[in-house]
């Protein structure tokens, strides 16, 4: 965990707009624009890629992936920029993630989160970041279920804030891994039932 060295007030006004960022809805936003329905009424509901995906549209699915990680990473980013300070850039984060997965404009019923927390990681430590992704990669690749992917590469990733020499962020790490299992709960039903969709499967 980063030295707690900014003020509450610093610490709070980066924190809002790291939710400001974190809570815009790419999906529902390019699936509107390009013509593709309504998300909350395609496959899962949900808001991010992989829902995406399930309209058949792989441009809109990869567009929403980059700027769904983007804005994690922007916020983190920018935060680190301006204010030079570790601990708001970790606050500012950690409240993209909840912005994504919580956004007050649509009621708080937002995404899972995965490519969110992928770009923060990547912001993070971006060595941490990029085996994350490989770790998704493999999870995913092997069973073809984009939530195994997420569960294995949350689950990995604080292992690797230890193997790779990044302790300053294990404790956002730890908070994000235990948010992502959180989010996947349903998927970790389906999982053991056998009712997990497949990547790329689409609504009917």
């Amino acid at each position: 965990m980063p030295l707690l060295e900014s003020t509450l007030a610093t610490l709070a006004l980066w924190a809002v707009i790291g939710y400001a960022l974190g809570s815009i809805p790419f999906g529902m936003v390019l699936a509107k624009a390009m013509n593709l329905g309504n998300l909350r009424e395609i496959g899962s509901g949900n808001i991010g890629a992989t829902n995406v995906l399930r309209t058949g549209n792989k441009t809109a699915a990869a567009l929403t992936l980059l700027l769904d990680a983007g804005k994690g990473a922007a916020a983190l980013l920018l935060t680190r920029a301006v204010t030079g300070a570790e601990d708001a850039a970790q606050i500012a984060g950690l409240a993209a993630m909840l912005g994504h997965c919580y956004p007050i404009w649509l009621k708080f019923k937002g995404g899972k989160g995965v490519a969110t927390f992928l770009g923060l990681l990547i912001a993070l430590a971006w060595p941490v970041g990029l085996a994350a992704c490989v770790a998704w990669l493999i999870g995913a690749g092997v069973t073809r279920i984009s939530s195994m992917g997420a569960i294995v590469a949350a689950a990995a990733s604080t292992f690797l804030m230890l193997f790779l020499g990044y302790p300053e962020g294990l404790f956002l790490g730890v908070i994000l891994t235990l948010l992502i299992f959180w989010r996947h709960r349903e998927n970790i039903r389906r999982i053991k039932a056998g009712t997990e969709p497949k990547i790329g499967q689409k609504s009917e």
